[in-house]
């Protein structure tokens, strides 16, 4: 893996927004194409059976948490449990999850697993290929996100209750609407019928006991780019158990326990011969250089890095209240005080492709950019 500096492409923040991609630049540069990385395809197939070893030991981690009722671990409230055990045993469909991995010294290991709401997806599927494209059409990339995204939903369409798909986010959270506005392009290119309504607009009918959108329709299947864990702390999630239409929510209850870091320390106990995994435990003490996190946290707020018990990088943020968990540092690592961390996506069950976001530090945050890849031989 070679970090390549390289020259922009003349009016590339043009070249972006014909595709979509209008949050190429906010006070910082998010979108870098100065650089790129250069993996070779003996390291992409490594990447990839990383990211297939690794959605399969989540699979058996949440058999294991369920069957174990561990769900305090999680501080998943009790009144939900049902619903996750429900949309665990009916098999309730993901579309897809992110593998934070660091890759160093020949070795991959697995920093957590963004599971429940994804972003940078379209960078990694749509941007960065044209990008390709114009750089160098000859060359590859660790990229099947959108031929994978179709495909799927193709698949899923026999799978969803009766009525249209709706796909809600947040209001004014560009990156959001984007993510969620091409995820719902390729549901639409898989013949299925779609209608985006933000979450803000999701209405509860008390009389018939229905979610409704903005026109009254009742919601029976819903793709949300909100988390679980916010929508639970909300008197409108509390509706969900008695919902009548048992609206099919994408993702599924049961990636709550995936979006949880509390699933670090269960993946340690159950499978500690893994070469993807690092120890990790709930217990403070058991390590002596560690990364601190938030069993629910984002954008890499309220993480400790110590090492020999000292601080060497603390971020801040409104997470740590649902308590931590302790893993072992394992540091990104260093092109010249730059620090990528590969996002390998799981679309329908298999690797799909990957993105790499830069940071200028050792915690990757909202301010890290996404730098594009290729596959050289």
């Amino acid at each position: 893996m070679k970090r390549i500096t390289t020259t922009p492409r003349n009016h590339w923040q043009a070249e972006v927004e014909k595709l979509g991609f209008g949050f190429h630049t906010t006070n910082v540069p998010y979108w870098d194409e100065s650089v790129y990385y250069e993996l070779s395809l003996a390291e992409v197939l490594a990447i990839e059976k990383a990211t297939a070893t690794l959605w399969e030991l989540c699979l058996g981690a949440v058999q294991h948490v369920i069957d174990h009722k561990l769900y305090q671990q999680f501080r998943i409230p009790e009144w939900i449990v049902p619903l996750i055990e429900k949309s665990w045993t009916e098999d309730h469909p993901s579309i897809y999850g992110r593998f934070d991995l660091c890759y160093k010294n020949g070795e991959i290991k697995m920093l957590e697993f963004n599971a429940d709401t994804p972003t940078s997806l379209y960078e990694a599927g749509i941007v960065q290929w044209f990008w390709l494209q114009e750089k160098d059409a000859q060359k590859d990339q660790f990229n099947s996100v959108h031929e994978r995204l179709i495909q799927y939903w193709k698949y899923l369409k026999n799978y969803l209750n009766p009525g249209i798909l709706h796909f809600t986010c947040l209001k004014e959270t560009l990156e959001d609407l984007t993510n969620t506005e091409y995820i719902r392009d390729c549901a639409i290119q898989a013949g299925i019928e779609t209608k985006l309504v933000f979450i803000d607009d999701l209405g509860w009918d008390h009389q018939q006991k229905q979610f409704v959108d903005l026109e009254g329709q009742a919601v029976t299947n819903i793709f949300k780019l909100y988390p679980w864990e916010w929508l639970l702390a909300e008197d409108f999630g509390k509706h969900i158990p008695e919902d009548s239409n048992r609206t099919l929510w994408i993702e599924p209850a049961w990636k709550m326990i995936l979006s949880n870091k509390a699933l670090l320390p269960i993946l340690w106990q159950l499978y500690p011969d893994s070469p993807y995994l690092l120890p990790a435990y709930f217990e403070e003490g058991r390590l002596e250089n560690y990364a601190r996190k938030p069993i629910l946290s984002r954008e890499g707020a309220n993480i400790d890095l110590v090492m020999k018990q000292l601080t060497i990088q603390q971020t801040e943020g409104e997470y740590g209240a649902d308590g931590y968990i302790y893993q072992e540092l394992f540091t990104l690592p260093n092109f010249a005080d730059h620090y990528p961390v590969i996002g390998s996506w799981v679309i329908g069950q298999e690797p799909a492709g990957m993105g790499i976001r830069e940071a200028d530090t050792l915690v990757t945050d909202n301010k890290s950019r996404f730098v594009p890849h290729m596959i050289v031989s």
